[in-house]
Parts: C-alpha cells; sequence; structure tokens
C-alpha cells in the first residue's frame, strides 16, 4: 500500500513539475522553490512532534528582557551597532479584512500617518540621532508591488535608504488533479499565491539585496510585520545579539487570554524550536493554550544574522514546517503551501529568544486595534506609539466591535472622535450604534442597539460599568 503511495506522489510531482516548467510567469528560482516545497510535502517529511520531548525553554534560550545589558552610552559606538543592523518589514499583506484595496502599510493609523509613514520617520530620526545608516527594506507580494512603489516615490527626499523587493510567486495547486492552477487559463492574480513570511530568507537572497546588504558591511536584520507598531529598533537587544554571536533571536511576550492560539518556543531535542497549534496533538491542545504551562508566544518581531542567512539558504538547509492552507477560487477547490519565518529559528546556531515587553508587540490586525491606537491611550513621539502613563493597567482594554464597525471607512464614519479610554477595562459594541465627539468610557461598557434602530451616544457622554440598550439608558 505505501509503495502504491509513493508511486502515486511521485507520478503527482512529475506531472505537476511539467506543468510547472511551462509558465513563463514566474522565474527559475520560484519554480525551483515551489517544486521542492510541494516534494517536501508530498513526502510526508513532517516530524510529529513527541509531547513527552518537550521542555521549557530556560533563562540561557529565552533570555528576560531586563537582564540584558545596557548598550553603550558612548554615541560613537551606538553608531557602530547601528551601521550593521537593517530594517525589514514584511508588506506583502493587503488591508483586505479592513476593507482596504491597497497594501495594509499603507491604512492611516494616526494624525493622517500611515504604518509605512511611521516606519519611515522612526529609522530617519534614529539616523539623524546617532548619524548612522540604518536602511529599510519592504518585502512586498505581487499583490501590493505596484502601489508600493508610487507610495515609496514619496519618501525620495528623507534620510533613508528604502530597498524593496518581491516575495516569491508560487501557483496555487487545484486539489482535484494536484495540477497549477495558471495552467488551466487561470493566469491572473487569481491563479497565485505569496507562500508565506517564511519566504523571506530565499527571497533576500534571490532578489539580490542579501549580497548588496552583505557587501556594505551589515551583518543583522531585524524583521517585523509592518502593521506591528510596538516593533520598534532596540539598541539593546541589539547589542546583546552582537556580544553572544546569535544567529537568530525570536522576541517572545507574556501570554494573554487573547494570545492562546500564539506560537511558543520550546526545547526540543536540544535546540530551541517554534511550537504553533497545528502541530500539537488533539488530545493536547488545551494545554498549549494554558497560560501557565506555554507563558510566551512569538511576536514575529525577529533578529536574524545576514551570513547565516546566507550559508543557510545556499545549503537549503531551511526545511520549515509546510502549513497547508487550502483555499477555494471560483468554485475551484485549490491548495496553497507556506512556511512561517519563526519556524526557521531551529536551523541557525545559538538561536535564543527574548521575553520582551508587551509594548514591543501591538499589531493592528481589525479595526478594534485601530481604535486603541488612535484613542488617548497613545500619543505619538518621533513616529514612535508611545502609550499614556496615565493608565495603569498594564494590559490594553478588550474591545469587540460589531460588524457594522469592521471597514476602516465604516469605523471612522461612525465616530466624530475617538472616545477617551484610558480608564476601559472592556467595551462590546453591536448593532447601529453611532459615536459623538469627547466621549468618556471607563470600566466595562457595553452597548447594544436593538435590530432596525438607530443608536447614538451623545457629544460628550461618560458611561462608566454600563450597559447601554436604548436611548433610555444614556
Amino acid at each position: 500500500m505505501a509503495a502504491a503511495a509513493a508511486v502515486s506522489a511521485d507520478a503527482k510531482l512529475e506531472k505537476l513539475r511539467a506543468e510547472t516548467t511551462k509558465l513563463d510567469q514566474i522565474s527559475e528560482n520560484e519554480k525551483a522553490g515551489f517544486i521542492s516545497l510541494v516534494s517536501r510535502y508530498l513526502s510526508g517529511e513532517a516530524e510529529q512532534i513527541e509531547w513527552s520531548k518537550i521542555q521549557t525553554p530556560t533563562d540561557e534560550v529565552v533570555v528576560p528582557y531586563d537582564t540584558l545589558a545596557s548598550p553603550p552610552e558612548d554615541l560613537e559606538e551606538t553608531k557602530k551597532l547601528l551601521d550593521k543592523l537593517v530594517v525589514l518589514k514584511l508588506n506583502g499583506g493587503l488591508g483586505t479584512t479592513m476593507g482596504c484595496t491597497g497594501p495594509k502599510s499603507v491604512i492611516e493609523v494616526r494624525n493622517g500617518f500611515t504604518f509605512l509613514d511611521l516606519i519611515v520617520i522612526q529609522i530617519e530620526s534614529l539616523n539623524k540621532k546617532y548619524g548612522c545608516s540604518v536602511p529599510l527594506l519592504l518585502m512586498n507580494s505581487f499583490n501590493t508591488h505596484d502601489d508600493t512603489q508610487k507610495i515609496v516615490e514619496k519618501y525620495s527626499n528623507s534620510n533613508i535608504e528604502i530597498h524593496t523587493f518581491n516575495q516569491s510567486q508560487y501557483p496555487r495547486i487545484v486539489t482535484e488533479d494536484f495540477l497549477p492552477l495558471p495552467s488551466k487559463g487561470k493566469t491572473g492574480k487569481d491563479g497565485w499565491y505569496p507562500p508565506g513570511h517564511g519566504d523571506v530568507f530565499p527571497s533576500l537572497s534571490n532578489s539580490g539585496k542579501l549580497d548588496i546588504l552583505l557587501a556594505q558591511g551589515k551583518e543583522y536584520v531585524f524583521v517585523a510585520n509592518s502593521d506591528n507598531l510596538g516593533a520598534i529598533v532596540d539598541i539593546k537587544i541589539l547589542n546583546h545579539l552582537i556580544n553572544n554571536q546569535n544567529e537568530y533571536c525570536m522576541e517572545v511576550t507574556p501570554k494573554t487570554l487573547a494570545d492562546v492560539k500564539g506560537g511558543t518556543l520550546i526545547s526540543y531535542e536540544g535546540r530551541v524550536q517554534l511550537l504553533e497549534i497545528a502541530q500539537v496533538p488533539d488530545e493536547h491542545v488545551n494545554e498549549f493554550k494554558s497560560i501557565e504551562k506555554f507563558k510566551i508566544f512569538n511576536t514575529n518581531n525577529l533578529w536574524v544574522n545576514l551570513k547565516a542567512i546566507k550559508r543557510l539558504v545556499e545549503a537549503e538547509a531551511l526545511k520549515m514546517e509546510i502549513i497547508p492552507n487550502p483555499k477555494e477560487v471560483d468554485g475551484v477547490k485549490v491548495l496553497q503551501l507556506e512556511t512561517a519565518a519563526g519556524a526557521a529559528i531551529r536551523f541557525f546556531d545559538k538561536a535564543i529568544g527574548i521575553n520582551v515587553p508587551r509594548s514591543r508587540f501591538l499589531p493592528v490586525k481589525a479595526t478594534s486595534d485601530l481604535l486603541l491606537v488612535q484613542s488617548d491611550l497613545y500619543t505619538l513621539v518621533d513616529g514612535f506609539v508611545i502609550r499614556n502613563p496615565a493608565r495603569t493597567n498594564p494590559a490594553n482594554p478588550s474591545i469587540e466591535l460589531g460588524p457594522e464597525f469592521k471597514k476602516v471607512s465604516n469605523f471612522l464614519a461612525r465616530f466624530k472622535s475617538i472616545p477617551s479610554i484610558v480608564e476601559l477595562d472592556s467595551l462590546k459594541v453591536s448593532g447601529d450604534v453611532w459615536f459623538g465627539s469627547g466621549i468618556t468610557l471607563k470600566g466595562k461598557v457595553a452597548i447594544t442597539a436593538k435590530s432596525g434602530v438607530k443608536l447614538e451616544i451623545p457629544d460628550g457622554a461618560v458611561l462608566e460599568n454600563k450597559d447601554v440598550n436604548g436611548p433610555e439608558d444614556l
């Protein structure tokens, strides 16, 4: 039986390879990378995690942030450190979940600034303060490339070198006959997909950017999602990695109940490894979600040595766990295979985690997150989003907004101004609710408009520990 399955897997792969060679929209590198990924998937090489072998990492493996040595106070020494650094933002995502059409990084976050504006301002202030030249790299996907090229032009006079490159473009696989979707006439964007951010390492190399950076004397790349406003350059972390020659560092932060599905770091057979919920046997999923046993999760802020990336990419050694992602395109069931950059940790020497403060993880995935960062909970200083010290609770308020608020345009229309939420614990809004200006929310607030009824919260209202179901409750 196993022999027959192997034959059919080989036959599938050969047919797929033959059709892929005919696709002229992608490079030979992309074709080779795609076939290699599919071949690994079909061979079923995924190792099962043996639950009993999982160990909690020690403080040597996941270093507490507050034990890191202070960086040098001397400006010249700091400049030397920063001149070894490159910042790379993962910019392949579209803002579709928030109702936007272009790259997510151009959504306005605060005071008229987009994610990308803030990133550029931050690096500019760093370069100005220390007289260094930290470049910014944007890894786009074919979905965001054209728009990003146009947007980047507006920074042409800024004190910052900006490079863009594309991650790979792979054909979606038709589930039924295991052939590439574009070879069946789907040659538009729907036929293709970007294979996850694990592709950052080969793409950096294939684009030629890796060799350029190494030639400039760069040593480390700080990789982060473009929508994580907390992912700013940290000299203390950079200093630690250079002094200890760590080839890879993943920033982790303590889990809250909102993060129970996030990947965590474990020690496994003598190496540090990322454990994702998809790898967990069913009978251990609840244990994985427990914040008592697995206390930290991956923020996807990664620091990686550039020479190590070159060594491992050239040796084709980065065989990260494959994430199968089934989709449907115009009624056709397709499969896309992806990898995650965090899973590469186990291939690097002296890899560590650093348990960082929660402030370094401030992603904007939905309009509820946008409400937080646009409110008085934060202020903007030199492009950095800084938390208001008047907020005594270290956790952010939990915010649930109904579908009426899902799109950014609808969200902005429903608030005359963003309420004050410094003393808010939780907010739940459902139905056709509209907010006036100068509103203050405190404690636990739930606002529910009855079906077919428009509920307006008047200007200047103060709601504290209140359930509002109609005008009579205001």
